[in-house]
């Protein structure tokens, strides 16, 4: 049994993510690093992919400078030579929260190669439906869950989708957003609009979501080039990037939808654009709980989305937004047409969005991780 802990030194916590660019999970730890109480916690944060980094510059401003495991080593970010790297990170903490299957069974896995005395605790939030991962990262998953010391899911349907034999140790914790932060530059809506080329009296429908599968760009477009053909004042704008972004280009192009739906990449000002923008759209096939969702709710812009994952639980049909199907694009576009061609529609679904806003408030979900992060260094045999 190790030394036990002065009662004034820090928790040490390791945040574990595979990458650090601009997904859902890594957005909410950014978020979580503005509010975390560093008076009783000491975090630090790691990640493996070389070609994620696109918020380490947001961490650094947070006081948070993200490790990169395996950074002197070459060969695939994917490969054995971070393990070391993790092995010795985890050496040095008192909790391990892990952000990303592969990375969590990594980190159970190497939690027992350590010595007691230097063992952390290991925790885990589930982001995704299990039923979009890949069979060898569900099943390694799936057989080290029991590992954990305590786990998270980010809503009822990321838990429903958890193996039954792994369910009942699972708890929903909704994670947020920082409401406050949500605050467009000064006139933010003109300068976007004019920047993207939206007249005053058409109608911005903005995505943001990377281009990865699960987010359904082909549906999204295809939608899109339906819409325009019934309502030409409606513009489409999206956010993201990601493997598939040759794919969505492809497809943009096939369908002929021009500069009517502008690919914007990577961008920063997030806020600004949703400021500028009149709806929020969302078409994926699979999800956790979005945040950029939960954003749009504190931009007080009503959602058009699909009937996926945490959506709805956020948003109720006909109050904040529209549900439809995954995968009908027709579906999709029709609701799309609705909100466009009704002013009074927008406006209360709109006011319904923000005054929800309050309820993601990412200082409760943190809260909640501390106090459990807390108990558990308490009862750990080297405490």
């Amino acid at each position: 049994m190790g030394t036990p802990r002065p009662p004034t030194e820090r928790v040490r916590v390791l945040w574990l993510v595979k990458g650090l660019g601009p997904g859902g999970a890594e957005q909410l730890l950014l978020l979580a690093a503005g509010v975390v109480d560093r008076s009783r916690f000491d975090y630090r944060v790691a990640y493996v992919r070389p070609d994620k980094t696109h918020l380490v510059p947001e961490f650094e401003a947070n006081g948070l400078v993200p490790q990169r495991l395996g950074a002197n080593t070459s060969g695939p970010a994917l490969r054995a030579p971070w393990i070391a790297d993790l092995r010795r990170a985890m050496s040095d903490v008192d909790i391990v929260h892990a952000h990303s299957p592969v990375l969590a069974s990594a980190a159970r896995l190497v939690s027992r190669t350590l010595p007691r005395s230097r063992r952390p605790v290991v925790v885990t939030t589930e982001h995704n439906e299990w039923t979009s991962h890949r069979t060898p990262t569900r099943v390694l998953n799936g057989f080290t869950a029991p590992l954990d010391a305590h786990h998270w899911a980010v809503s009822d349907q990321v838990k429903d989708t958890v193996w039954t034999s792994r369910r009942e140790g699972y708890d929903v914790l909704i994670h947020g957003i920082d409401p406050e932060a949500v605050n467009p530059g000064p006139d933010a809506r003109g300068r976007l609009r004019s920047e993207l080329g939206v007249a005053t009296d058409e109608v911005l429908s903005l995505t943001v979501a990377n281009l990865r599968s699960n987010k359904d760009y082909p549906n999204l477009l295809r939608a899109a080039r339906l819409a325009l053909d019934l309502e030409p004042r409606l513009r489409f704008a999206a956010v993201g990037q990601g493997p598939l972004v040759d794919e969505v280009a492809a497809l943009h192009t096939s369908l002929g939808l021009g500069d009517r739906f502008q690919l914007l990449g990577f961008r920063r000002d997030v806020h600004d654009l949703m400021a500028a923008a009149d709806v929020f759209t969302l078409a994926s096939a699979h999800e956790g709980l979005p945040v950029a969702v939960m954003e749009a709710f504190a931009g007080g812009l009503p959602v058009v989305a699909t009937a996926v994952g945490g959506l709805p639980h956020q948003v109720t049909d006909g109050v904040e937004g529209l549900l439809v199907p995954p995968g009908d694009s027709h579906a999709l576009a029709a609701a799309l047409v609705t909100v466009a061609r009704d002013d009074d529609l927008r406006q209360r679904m709109g006011a319904a969005a923000r005054a929800r806003a309050a309820d993601y408030d990412i200082r409760r979900a943190v809260a909640a991780q501390e106090q459990v992060y807390a108990a558990l260094v308490s009862r750990s045999p080297h405490a």
